[in-house]
């Protein structure tokens, strides 16, 4: 990245890269229109905790939400998040951009369940309230289109099973993201 350790990049630049970087590893039109559409989601959600007072980093928001599924341009399986965070760090952006990608992937993923997914061992659970709006967003575009939180538990439901730990994980997301969203400053 241009900017030096500590300094802040130039938000249209970082977002300019991000774009950018999506057509420089080869990601198809169609992972092009959902990153946009998870970036305008992330965005709306960002806007709306922040007016009730909660500092966030919108310029890391945007460009993990753009970035978050460069690793398609790979590989469709669940490792898409590795595969682009291991892509971004190539490209040289900022490790907060990388740790989004990698981990925004099911609700979050623990550490006890990477083995039987056939990930590098490791918590793929997002921390940061930039990585957990990142990965709910992404849970609510289908394709390039938004759905409700119910569609989306509805779907990882059936392809899981409803009693997945992955399905209160997202439950528990919706809820932290919906109370800080919706909480009145």
């Amino acid at each position: 990245m241009a900017s030096g350790e500590g300094q802040k990049a130039d938000p249209k630049s970082l977002r300019e890269r991000a774009v950018m970087a999506l057509y420089e590893a080869g990601c198809p039109p169609n992972v092009i229109k959902h990153s946009l559409a998870v970036a305008e989601l992330a965005a709306e959600i960002s806007r709306a905790i922040e007016r009730n007072g909660v500092e966030l980093d919108s310029d890391l928001i945007e460009a993990g939400a753009l970035l978050h599924d460069i690793g398609r341009c790979r590989t469709h399986g669940i490792d898409h998040a590795v595969v682009g965070a291991s892509i971004v760090r190539g490209m040289g952006f900022p490790e907060a951009v990388a740790r989004i990608v990698e981990v925004h992937i099911g609700a979050g993923i623990p550490a006890e369940e990477t083995e039987e997914l056939g990930l590098p061992k490791g918590d793929y659970v997002p921390s940061t309230l930039e990585e957990k709006i990142v990965a709910y967003a992404d849970k609510l575009i289908e394709g390039d289109h938004r759905i409700a939180p119910e569609e989306f538990a509805r779907r990882f439901s059936q392809a899981l099973g409803p009693r997945h730990p992955a399905i209160s994980r997202f439950w528990r997301l919706h809820g932290e993201i919906s109370a800080l969203r919706d909480q009145r400053a």
